[in-house]
């Protein structure tokens, strides 16, 4: 089911214990004083509870896949009622994936096979005016006639500490979140700036350069879901890739 951070921290007995974990480690990431975390929207969604947490399987099943999609499903019917910076926060149980020394290769691949098995299981029309084809700068991830921005953290992680987590981890952000944070208003460019700053200081390193607008024509939204350690992004849209094979 969704979840308030005020319901997780009163009914935390409730909670598994990698449940517990996983989101004590978000809130100790949220609260931290001395490194803020650079994406101020986030910040002040966590501090005025208008976050939505759920908690996923291991994210390389097909149970996963399906808690995923009832909780799209959930959050897409309640999410302008939570508040103006809403998102949800999807933590899966990742305590049996082993470690490697392709990692993050091994999350990408896990992360794009999640957002497949989601599509396959959205029981809705795309919905108008957002592009079906990834290289198109309007395609957005959606599901259920929701445009969402997705965004992926693992634990294999270590350059770019803005991406790393302990659990695999999805944050869904509904399109209409960023109607006044955009390359067209003072405001968004403004927040742009003191986030990039905030960014280069929490990384320690230079932000990715897949990092764009949304509808900047040289901009495909997908290479901004999963970034890695390094400044390299697929030459090909692993969604689309994976889709045509389903279909074939």
């Amino acid at each position: 089911m969704l979840c308030s951070n005020s319901w997780i921290e009163q009914n935390m007995e409730k909670l598994t214990n990698w449940q517990q974990s996983a989101y004590n480690h978000f809130s100790e990431i949220m609260c931290d004083e001395l490194h803020h975390y650079p994406c101020i929207p986030g910040k002040q969604a966590f501090d005025k509870g208008t976050l939505r947490f759920g908690f996923a399987q291991d994210p390389r099943s097909n149970t996963a896949s399906e808690e995923l999609a009832d909780l799209l499903k959930q959050y897409g019917e309640i999410s302008r009622d939570t508040g103006k910076y809403a998102s949800l926060v999807v933590f899966f149980n990742s305590e049996n994936i082993p470690e490697q020394n392709d990692g993050i290769e091994m999350y990408q691949q896990i992360f794009w096979s999640v957002l497949n098995r989601v599509h396959e299981l959205d029981e809705t029309s795309w919905p108008e005016g957002i592009a079906k084809d990834p290289y198109d700068h309007t395609w957005e991830f959606c599901f259920d006639g929701e445009p969402y921005f997705a965004f992926c953290a693992t634990p294999a992680h270590r350059v770019r500490q803005s991406r790393h987590f302990p659990y695999f981890l999805i944050a869904f952000q509904p399109r209409w979140v960023f109607d006044d944070i955009n390359s067209s208003t003072v405001f968004g460019k403004k927040l742009k700036k003191v986030i990039r700053e905030r960014l280069i200081e929490y990384d320690e390193a230079e932000p990715h350069p897949s990092l764009k607008w949304y509808g900047q024509e040289d901009n495909y939204e997908w290479k901004q879901y999963f970034l890695t350690d390094d400044d390299s992004s697929p030459s090909k849209c692993p969604f689309q890739n994976m889709h045509d094979k389903i279909k074939s």
